[in-house]
């Protein structure tokens, strides 16, 4: 994939650790998972493509797992961290990524919204989780690694739109964004992980500054 210099520089902490983390296990036999949570349109799904370039990995998105429509009850939906089936995901994926196992779940599509075919991913030593609620606690500690992609809320307003449509821009606002916000608060999920910012390499006056990725 073609990747702009700016995101190349804004994922170089990224890069860095995942390599540590591989030279730290290079001897060892157990899966790694390495999760990449954080704000909507932060560009957690530009770095989870540009990782998958890089390293010889698999690379399972969280949004395979929203709520089937049976499953979206008043109760399930006041629940923090609710509105994603992290049972399945960790049935479907985490089990048998750690036992070194094939992985064969079937997507939901939010487009049609319905379970669509299955998949088989074969098993690879690095997985990586991209997708808000990866980090959600019902996984217990399974990750090696974790990245929390931030953005400031104007730079995520105007990504939204351009992404997804002033109309969708609504329903981020209202719904999802709000969702997301309180999932990161009451679990601490920022805290957790190496915060990776949408401009962390420019000034005010937009000159690059020098990142220290160590």
């Amino acid at each position: 994939m073609l990747m702009r210099e700016e995101c190349k520089r804004r994922f170089e902490p990224v890069i860095a650790a995942i390599n540590r983390l591989l030279q730290e296990n290079e001897k060892k036999d157990e899966a790694l998972l390495v999760a990449i949570d954080g704000r909507c349109a932060g560009g957690k799904t530009t770095l989870s493509n540009y990782l998958e370039t890089i390293y010889d990995c698999n690379v399972f998105h969280m949004d395979d797992f929203f709520l089937q429509e049976f499953q979206r009850t008043e109760e399930r939906l006041r629940e923090t961290g609710g509105n994603v089936d992290y049972e399945r995901f960790y049935c479907e994926v985490i089990e048998p990524v750690l036992q070194r196992r094939e992985v064969r779940y079937r997507p939901y599509s939010c487009a049609l919204r319905k379970i669509t075919s299955e998949k088989t991913i074969y098993f690879k030593k690095l997985n990586i989780v991209e997708g808000s609620y990866s980090c959600h606690p019902y996984f217990g500690e399974v990750y090696q690694l974790s990245f929390f992609l931030d953005i400031d809320r104007k730079d995520q307003i105007e990504n939204i739109r351009q992404r997804n449509g002033e109309e969708m821009l609504g329903r981020f606002v209202e719904e999802w964004i709000p969702k997301e916000e309180a999932y990161f608060a009451e679990y601490g999920i920022r805290e957790k992980g190496i915060n990776i910012f949408w401009k962390p390499y420019l000034t005010k006056t937009g000159t690059p500054t020098k990142i220290n990725s160590n």
